[in-house]
């Protein structure tokens, strides 16, 4: 599995989406971080921005949804045209038929387990996933420091995917800069959301690439 990139537009300017969204044009993915004040203690963004952000790049829109309720929002995500909708295993209530919905609207299912959850519970959901998404930070906020505390579980998720054939992408959220990169893609890790590493850095496409290729280094 190749190195992705997806930077999050927590960390962009939010008057200024589109133009944003442009300055990352070798980006895999752009994250979209969905914070409902309920299950995280802080609001951002929900579907009209997701359509509006849809019309305005061409970029596939990774969208993780840290709500309250995403049995009954995600499915709303995939058809504002999201390319990827994560929801979280300890909100979701019924999360074999929000995934398989996902997916039957044509977007990849991804399911997000915060730094304290456990992966080897969830390892019966994997046939229904894409992806996995592990925060290395507590969800909420950006800008937090990594929590090296979270390797051996990227380390244990890679194991598990491996063991169902190695098709589910494991990403990781949270920290990630030139810094910790590596040590997550020696991990197993091979999608990686950057916010403040990406739009915070004074050429984001060289950061892009910066982290691309330092990922890749660590994963060969």
């Amino acid at each position: 599995m190749a190195v992705q990139i997806s930077p999050s537009i927590l960390a962009a300017d939010f008057a200024r989406l589109a133009d944003e969204a442009a300055a990352v044009p070798n980006a895999d993915w752009l994250h979209v971080d969905v914070m409902d004040y309920h299950f995280v203690p802080n609001l951002t963004l929900g579907l009209p921005v997701v359509e509006a952000l849809r019309k305005a790049t061409a970029t596939p829109l990774d969208c993780h949804l840290m709500i309250a309720d995403p049995d009954r929002w995600a499915p709303q995500y995939a058809e504002a045209g999201a390319g990827s909708v994560t929801i979280h295993a300890e909100a979701a209530k019924a999360p074999i038929r929000t995934l398989r919905e996902i997916r039957l609207l044509g977007a990849r299912a991804g399911l997000a387990l915060n730094p304290a959850t456990a992966v080897e519970p969830y390892e019966a959901l994997f046939p229904e996933i894409d992806m996995v998404l592990l925060m290395t930070v507590e969800p909420g906020f950006g800008g937090q420091k990594f929590l090296d505390g979270v390797l051996p579980k990227i380390r244990r998720a890679r194991e598990l995917v491996q063991r169902h054939g190695g098709r589910i992408w494991v990403q990781v959220d949270g920290g990630v800069d030139a810094e910790t990169i590596g040590r997550c893609a020696e991990a197993g890790a091979d999608v990686f959301v950057a916010g403040s590493a990406v739009y915070g850095a004074s050429d984001p496409v060289a950061a892009v690439d910066g982290l691309r290729a330092a990922a890749t280094r660590a994963s060969t």
